[in-house]
């Protein structure tokens, strides 16, 4: 296994398509020094981050397993029709995530503006930074609670910071933990 960790200060809250390139750039450059070094393949260790995938793909001549698509598999391996996703702004509102579900069957819950607020805040501001607050526990267990009262079936952490707060394994839905659920089909392709 060959590990790139690149500096997040510099891939955060990305706005413009000037930034997005850049972060796409580096993707790119850390994915074909990873192929030097004998990787077969490559993952990329951010949902935010597969908003650049595609550009990281054609750097490679190695596959790069996509998250979402990951998690979309297992779900529908599952028979989940309808889901909350909760994540960064980008993976919420923007479509690059979002269609990967889609694509599979998997209908997602509109996003609500307040909570992609709220999520935000909480990941940027206190979970990157290692912090986790009684108050963002109590948050997220409103959130979770709305979305299930709304007619989720499950819910998708679209964000790899979101399991230090979420209880993937004690919920009032099954939580779809996309970190756990991309390391095992790494595990998977690797062994296959």
């Amino acid at each position: 296994m060959v590990i790139e960790s690149l500096d997040a200060a510099g891939l955060t809250r990305l706005s413009s398509a000037d930034d997005w390139a850049r972060a796409g750039d580096e993707l790119a450059s850390a994915a074909q020094r990873l192929e030097a070094a004998g990787a077969t393949s490559v993952l990329i260790g951010a949902n935010s981050m597969h908003k650049v995938y595609d550009k990281v793909a054609a750097a490679v001549s190695v596959p790069v397993l996509h998250i979402a698509e990951c998690v979309a598999e297992r779900m529908v391996s599952d028979k989940v029709g309808l889901a909350g996703l909760i994540g960064t702004r980008n993976v919420m509102l923007e479509s690059f995530y979002r269609q990967k579900l889609i694509a599979r069957d998997i209908e997602l819950l509109p996003p609500v503006l307040t909570r992609v607020e709220a999520l935000d805040k909480i990941i940027y501001d206190e979970l990157m930074l290692g912090k986790v607050t009684r108050q963002s526990e109590r948050d997220l267990k409103t959130i979770v609670t709305n979305l299930a009262q709304e007619g989720a079936q499950a819910i998708v952490l679209g964000c790899t910071e979101l399991a230090m707060i979420v209880d993937v394994d004690a919920n009032v839905l099954p939580v779809y933990d996309c970190t756990r659920i991309h390391a095992e089909a790494a595990v998977d392709w690797i062994l296959g």
